[in-house]
């Protein structure tokens, strides 16, 4: 309670609200909730109150391990741990590929309490004996549903044949399909269901809005221009590729942009770097891809704008969902050229309302989305799969909206949290 009163936290979030009281009574849960409702504390708080009973455990054998699909996602829960639990003596650790051994088989050398993982260091470490899962009382999947799009259905099956069947299991996903049902029914023992907005998306604390672009060039004098005109704080960029991520952040940095790029290809040590760069104010433009997606949690991040469409609808609200944290407003800007109509109607449909476009004077596009789609039908590559080349450096003033709301679907209900200066309600 301490540490709660410190971060500031006074009243639950609604996820937190009907999942604490349910991981407490030792029940199995499965959470759908999105990112920014606050899960982390959700099954945090619980299992730290469980834990802090302390037992003598054996050397390598956790009470609780927390599954993650990334490593920008465990360091996330990892930072919590002790956010949480600083004033319980609490042994944890984090085992994630990419990082040294040594610390890894230091820490799984001792009794522990709780260990944060990715799921292919974890099997590692399980064959190599230095972890033991057979007292394992609590599992727990954080967003379960990108372990399965990443390919880790094998490892997570492999991990959990690896646990006792008595053990407590929650289940966190941002989307529940008939995949991810299948998997709880193999995992889970009746469990509490939780759905926090379902489908609906919430993200009236976020302004989004699109701009046309007739080519790449296009683009990069689109965010030229916001970049040295919107009043930014602080902007992830999200790109395609993880070549075209260094070559954009090189450009906005040879403009005089504290830039950086963020992708999977970098080290542990290197992308820890970053985020600590970038939670320091050092800063002021991320350029990633979706590894960054999920996972990062930083209230400064004033816009977010997608220099490329997403894979996915869901990721597109991942992604925007790094702006409007803890009850802020934020604004999302996306770029679309005529081969991005399709995936973006979808995005429209799964957050159930248009976005509205706005135009640059001296930056308009010369031909309508639609009449680029058609026109660009059947030429194959998009446009965020070629090289992305240097920015311009031409500089326009004010912008005119351009109003797309012939597009159908209802605009979502969302209940806000302001904090206005307040203590926020909204923990992670």
């Amino acid at each position: 309670m301490r540490a709660i009163d410190a971060c500031g936290y006074t009243t639950p979030t609604p996820v937190q609200a009907r999942s604490i009281p349910e991981v407490l009574a030792g029940r199995d849960l499965i959470a759908s909730a999105q990112t920014g409702t606050g899960k982390t504390a959700a099954f945090m708080l619980p299992i730290l109150h469980r834990i802090s009973d302390l037992k003598q455990g054996s050397k390598g054998a956790p009470r609780v391990l927390i599954l993650t699909p990334t490593r920008e996602l465990a360091a996330q829960i990892t930072e919590a741990t002790r956010n949480y639990g600083k004033f319980l003596r609490v042994r944890s650790t984090v085992i994630l590929g990419g990082m040294p051994y040594g610390p890894q088989f230091r820490d799984l050398g001792r009794p522990i309490d709780l260990v944060v993982g990715t799921p292919g260091r974890l099997i590692d470490h399980l064959e190599r004996g230095s972890l033991d899962l057979s007292r394992l009382e609590v599992l727990i999947l954080d967003e379960a549903d990108r372990m399965l799009d990443m390919g880790f259905k094998e490892a997570v099956e492999k991990i959990t044949a690896a646990t006792p069947r008595d053990r407590q299991t929650l289940m966190f996903t941002a989307t529940m399909d008939r995949t991810m049902t299948e998997m709880a029914r193999r995992l889970l023992k009746d469990p509490v269901r939780v759905e926090i907005a379902g489908r609906q998306v919430t993200l009236e604390q976020i302004t989004q809005r699109l701009h046309v672009a007739d080519h790449l060039r296009h683009k990069h004098r689109l965010l030229q221009h916001l970049l040295t005109t919107e009043d930014i704080n602080q902007a992830i960029v999200f790109i395609a590729t993880k070549r075209a991520s260094d070559e954009l952040a090189r450009d906005l940095a040879s403009q005089g942009h504290q830039a950086a790029a963020l992708h999977g290809d970098m080290s542990q040590s290197a992308r820890n770097q970053t985020l600590r760069d970038l939670r320091r104010g050092r800063i002021r433009v991320l350029v990633a891809t979706d590894v960054a997606a999920r996972g990062i949690d930083v209230s400064g991040i004033s816009h977010v704008i997608n220099f490329d469409l997403p894979q996915s609808a869901e990721d597109y609200v991942h992604r925007i969902g790094r702006t409007g944290r803890a009850g802020a407003t934020g604004t999302a800007i996306t770029f679309v050229s005529g081969d991005d109509a399709l995936r973006l109607r979808q995005i429209e449909r799964y957050i159930q309302q248009s976005l509205p476009e706005e135009v640059i004077p001296g930056l308009e596009p010369t031909r309508p989305l639609q009449a680029q789609h058609k026109n660009r039908a059947g030429k194959g590559r998009s446009n965020s799969s070629r090289r992305h080349g240097g920015a311009g450096s031409g500089r326009y003033k004010g912008t005119k909206s351009r109003d797309r709301s012939d597009r159908k679907g209802p605009v979502i209900e969302y209940r806000s949290r302001k904090s206005g200066g307040r203590k926020t309600s909204a923990a992670r």
